[in-house]
């Protein structure tokens, strides 16, 4: 009976499912050079994204790789709330954003943009006070609302900013930040509502509506193959600004479908058969059409099937370090820098490998310099670590008692050897049986430390874009300033 329960538990999601050893890592890696490959057709040679036109204009490489990191961060996300306090849980989502973001907007409005101004125009005059210029392009996008995309007119004849007629953006992958920012919020309102925990069916029942919604849409649509409709958009909402609300349904999809794969993961079969019929239903969806009907659900099974299928050498990847989100944050305007420099004559394959090479070196500049220290903070930092354990009064240990002697025992009970009791004494027991007691050596209770306290150890507490124009939202559009959104997707992983 028992080898057949086990046997049904390690055929579901969770039984399949390690926390140390998981193929997530490797995916997400995957997924953000995935996108910068799509990216190479626009950003170098004014082409559609990279599959579009494979996928009967459903989709695209880029955008599959945005579902991916979405459905992946809806997992993890939910797996480290369920083990976090809310203050924890903030702390490290804030922690994993905003450090990097902060030291990209930086390295781009201060490093990347002044090459560009001087390869275009010989000179810096009129960069720095341009009304949307460097400084204003980091202030303007610090809190991840990305109202501002170009800086001081530039990058108006690259591929891309020929296809957008004006200058162009400088990192168009970061337009997904506040969905990104957006979707944490909810799983922090169902952590500190206790939904999380006591009540996951309301994330269930809040996947099947938005995917009850997605099927409205298929169904009234013209075509099998025609994308969803746009909607208009939802807010705006302080900080972060309004969302497009066909990017919100669909997103938010693949986010609570990852976040339900998670509480429900005891449920979920994982087997080699249905990964084959989902391949089949993913091919087909996007050959024939109804990819937004069968092609994501079948999508989001194999990426979970992958990242518990793929052989556990790999779950070593992005573990102990994670370039990850710096190839998220700099692939696109290194893209456009390579681009600006001509980057396009070594050819599509030259271009994407120079993307790659530059992606990556920024990413492993921004992990070891920004990303890695900060997130040290998610449980103080060490000085304040110190400081907690030199506070902690050490224990004093307990004298070691000497032998105690048979002479000692008699003086002690008043016996002088004749085997009889002084008159008045106190004990009832007998010599014979107080002798006996007193030549066995006496067991102390000794503290859990040494005895000697300069050889006590204080404990040290633990440590815990599709290639179609998107409408701008209306968040775009700040202080009478209306700002170009990209065409480009990309997403950071959680």
């Amino acid at each position: 009976m028992q080898p057949k329960l086990d046997e049904q538990r390690s055929a579901t999601l969770q039984g399949r499912y390690s926390a140390q050893h998981n193929a997530f890592g490797v995916l997400r890696l995957a997924l953000a050079c995935g996108v910068i490959i799509a990216h190479a057709g626009p950003l170098g040679f004014g082409q559609h994204n990279l599959g579009a036109a494979t996928f009967g204009r459903q989709s695209d490489l880029g955008t599959l790789c945005l579902y991916g990191f979405f459905l992946i961060s809806g997992f993890l996300i939910t797996d480290s709330a369920l083990r976090s306090t809310l203050r924890q849980y903030v702390r490290a989502r804030l922690l994993r954003v905003f450090p990097g973001l902060w030291a990209c907007l930086l390295v781009t409005a201060l490093v990347f943009a002044p090459l560009a101004a001087l390869y275009e125009n010989g000179t810096l005059d009129g960069f720095w006070g341009h009304p949307e210029g460097p400084f204003d392009y980091v202030t303007t996008n610090i809190l991840a609302s990305m109202e501002q995309f170009p800086i001081s007119g530039l990058l108006a004849e690259t591929p891309y900013g020929l296809i957008v007629g004006g200058p162009s953006a400088f990192d168009g992958s970061l337009w997904t930040l506040r969905y990104d920012l957006a979707f944490y919020g909810i799983v922090g309102i169902l952590v500190v509502t206790s939904v999380l925990h006591r009540a996951p069916r309301a994330v269930l029942v809040l996947t099947g509506i938005c995917y009850a919604l997605i099927l409205r849409d298929f169904f009234t649509a013209p075509t099998w193959s025609a994308r969803p409709p746009q909607h208009g958009a939802i807010g705006p909402f302080p900080l972060l600004g309004a969302f497009a609300a066909d990017w919100t349904l669909m997103l938010g999809f693949l986010f609570l479908l990852g976040a339900a794969a998670r509480l429900y993961a005891h449920r979920i079969p994982m087997n080699r058969d249905l990964a084959v019929l989902a391949g089949v239903a993913l091919v087909g969806s996007l050959w024939l059409g109804g990819f937004f009907a069968v092609g994501l659900p079948a999508f989001a099974y194999l990426v979970l099937f992958a990242a518990v299928a793929l052989p556990k050498r790999l779950s070593g990847i992005s573990r102990r370090h994670d370039y990850t989100y710096g190839l998220y944050i700099y692939g696109f305007p290194v893209q456009q820098m390579v681009a600006l420099f001509g980057g396009a004559r070594f050819g599509m394959v030259g271009y994407i490998l120079l993307s790659l090479l530059g992606a990556l070196v920024f990413a492993v500049l921004s992990w070891h310099l920004v990303e890695r220290p900060a997130l040290g903070f998610k449980t103080g930092s060490g000085r304040a670590r110190h400081r907690r354990a030199s506070r902690t009064p050490s224990r004093r240990p307990l004298p070691i008692p000497s032998p105690v002697s048979v002479a000692d025992a008699e003086a002690r009970t008043g016996t002088g050897g004749t085997g009889r009791h002084k008159a008045g004494a106190r004990h009832s027991r007998s010599t014979k049986d107080i002798l006996a007691t007193a030549a066995k050596p006496r067991r102390v209770k000794r503290p859990t430390g040494t005895a000697a306290s300069f050889l006590a150890v204080p404990k040290r507490p633990g440590k815990d874009l599709p290639f179609d124009p998107v409408p701008t939202p209306t968040s775009h559009t700040r202080a009478g300033r209306s700002h170009r959104a990209p065409t480009t997707s990309v997403t950071p992983p959680g």
